[in-house]
C-alpha cells in the first residue's frame, strides 16, 4: 500500500487565482504530467483582441491551484466563462477540504482517526462518504486478492515515507509482529447503522491509497454540475480529464520513473477518463543498490518489487487510484492480467527491468516517445 496522501492539514494554503500569463507556466507534473501545447511559456506577451461586438466570448484556459490532501491540486477547465469557471473551482476546493477532514489519518477527529482509535473495542459511526470509500476499497480488494489493503496503516510508523522521511529501515522482527494487523477481512462495515469496525486492537486504516481518487470523482461531478464539461483536475499522480481541450482530447504524459522529473516516455489522448500513476520514485531512498519506496506489501511489510510504475486509465477515479497500487502490488504479470479482466480498465507498466507493458486497450493509442531511463 502506499504511505502517502492525505497528510496533515497544516500543509493547506489559500488558493492562487493565476492570471492569463501565469496559466501556460503553471506545472501539472507529479507521477504524471501533462504534455498540452498550452504547458509551455508564451512566446511573447502580446495583447490579444477581444471579441467584435455581439459575437461569442472566445473560449479560453482558466486555472486555480490549491494545496490540499496533503499535495497542489490543480484545476484547468476550458470554457468561455472565466468566472463561472472560477466559482466552480472555489466549490471543488472546498469539497476537497470537507473530504479531508473526514478520510485524513492526520487531522484530529476524522473519521478515520476515530475509527483507529476504536480498533478492538467498539464500531464507529462515520461519514456516508467514508462509508462509501470503504467499502469501494473492500471490492478493490477483494479485486487485487489483498494486495490493495486499507488497513495497512499498521505499518506506516515504521516506514516513513511521509513529511516525516527518515530513510531508515525499520527491524525485521517489527515488521513482523505488525503484519498480522493487516487483514481488511477484519474491516467491518454495517451500511444500516452507519458505522465502521476494526476487529483487532492494533489495526489501523489508511486510504491513502484511494481517497484522492475519490476526491476527484466527487470534483468532477461538481464542476459538471455546474456547467463546466471541458476540465482537468489533477492531485498528485491522480488525474481526471472531462470533455475536450480546444476540440481535442486532453494530451497527458507517462513520467520516465528513473529520468528527470519533467521527462516523459509516452503520452495519451484522454477524454472523458482518469488517469492515476503510482510510481517508487516520489518518495525513496537507496541503500546498498536497492530502492526502498512508499509502496509497501501488505503480505511481506516491504517496499514491493518488480515494478517502477503503474498507470492505470479508467472511468473512476477512485478505481483508478486504488488500482495503479494494487496492480504495482500484484507485480507485472499477474497485474496486466488483472487489468484485461476489468471493462473500462487499461495500464501501462514499467518493470523493474525497465520493460514497457501495454494493456491491449491502450496498444494502439499510446505514443511512445522515447524508452525509459533504466537506472536502480
Amino acid at each position: 500500500m502506499t504511505l502517502d496522501t492525505l497528510t496533515p492539514s497544516d500543509t493547506r494554503t489559500p488558493s492562487r487565482r493565476l492570471t492569463p500569463r501565469h496559466l501556460a507556466q503553471a506545472v501539472l507534473l507529479a507521477a504524471c504530467a501533462v504534455l498540452a501545447t498550452d504547458c509551455g511559456p508564451p512566446a511573447a506577451e502580446e495583447a490579444r483582441p477581444g471579441p467584435l461586438d455581439g459575437a461569442p466570448p472566445a473560449a479560453q484556459l482558466v486555472e486555480q491551484t490549491y494545496t490540499t490532501m496533503g499535495t497542489e491540486l490543480h484545476l484547468r477547465a476550458w470554457t468561455t466563462d472565466a468566472v463561472a469557471a472560477g466559482e466552480a473551482f472555489e466549490a471543488v476546493f472546498t469539497e476537497f477540504d470537507r473530504l479531508d477532514a473526514l478520510l485524513s489519518v492526520w487531522r484530529e477527529g476524522s473519521d478515520v482517526v476515530r475509527l483507529n482509535l476504536a480498533a478492538g473495542r467498539e464500531p464507529v459511526r462515520v461519514s456516508a462518504d467514508t462509508l462509501e470509500v470503504l467499502q469501494l476499497a473492500r471490492q478493490l480488494s477483494e479485486w487485487t486478492d489483498g494486495k490493495f489493503d486499507v488497513t495497512f496503516g499498521a505499518l506506516s510508523g515504521l516506514w516513513k515515507f511521509d513529511h516525516d522521511q527518515d530513510d531508515r529501515i525499520p527491524a525485521r522482527a517489527e515488521v513482523a509482529r505488525r503484519l498480522p494487523l493487516i487483514d481488511y477481512r477484519a474491516l467491518v462495515i454495517d451500511e444500516a447503522a452507519g458505522t465502521a469496525f476494526l476487529a483487532r486492537a492494533g489495526m489501523s486504516a489508511h486510504l491513502g491509497g484511494i481517497g484522492k481518487g475519490y476526491a476527484l470523482d466527487r470534483g468532477a461531478a461538481i464542476l459538471r454540475a455546474r456547467g463546466i464539461d471541458d476540465f482537468l483536475i489533477q492531485s498528485g499522480g491522480d488525474l481526471y480529464a472531462g470533455g475536450l481541450r480546444d476540440g481535442a482530447p486532453w494530451r497527458l504524459g507517462i513520467r520516465d520513473p528513473r529520468g528527470p522529473e519533467d521527462q516523459v516516455f509516452a503520452r495519451l489522448d484522454v477524454s472523458d477518463a482518469t488517469f492515476s500513476t503510482s510510481g517508487d520514485y516520489e518518495r525513496a531512498f537507496l541503500e546498498n543498490g536497492r530502492r526502498y519506496h512508499h509502496i509497501i506489501d501488505p503480505d511481506t511489510g516491504e517496499p514491493a518489487q518488480g515494478c517502477r510504475s503503474v498507470t492505470i486509465v479508467a472511468r473512476q477515479a477512485a478505481i483508478a487510484d486504488a488500482l495503479s497500487t494494487g496492480v504495482f502490488l500484484l507485480g507485472p504479470a499477474r497485474g496486466m492480467a488483472l487489468v484485461e479482466r476489468l471493462p473500462d480498465v487499461d495500464a501501462v507498466i514499467v518493470t523493474d527491468r525497465n520493460e514497457v507493458l501495454v494493456s491491449s486497450g491502450l496498444s494502439d493509442r499510446l505514443v511512445r516517445l522515447a524508452p525509459p531511463t533504466d537506472a536502480p
